[in-house]
């Protein structure tokens, strides 16, 4: 069964290649998306990872807090979205 993992504070330079290619060394990457701003089109920072769950366990041991790009990566499972407020819209 595949387990998705969150991957937090990534460089705002990292592509979902270097991403996949990063957490491939650790199982069998099935997907990798980086979330990309609606306004610019340009990475906002995080993304998931969907992989084999033994795998997701070993990334997420020896990747979280480790240094790409000079940032730190956050790396745990990812939660469910909760039901949220809707969005706002700016109305000035």
């Amino acid at each position: 069964m595949a387990t998705r993992l969150y991957v937090g504070n990534l460089p705002f330079s990292a592509t979902e290649d270097e991403v996949r290619t990063l957490f491939s060394e650790f199982g069998t990457v099935e997907t990798a998306e980086l979330v990309m701003d609606r306004d610019t089109g340009r990475p906002r920072g995080f993304g998931f990872v969907q992989m084999d769950a033994e795998g997701a366990a070993a990334a997420i041991k020896k990747l979280d807090g480790r240094d790409m790009g000079g940032r730190a990566l956050n790396v745990n499972e990812a939660k469910e979205r909760t039901a949220s407020r809707p969005r706002r819209e700016n109305n000035w």
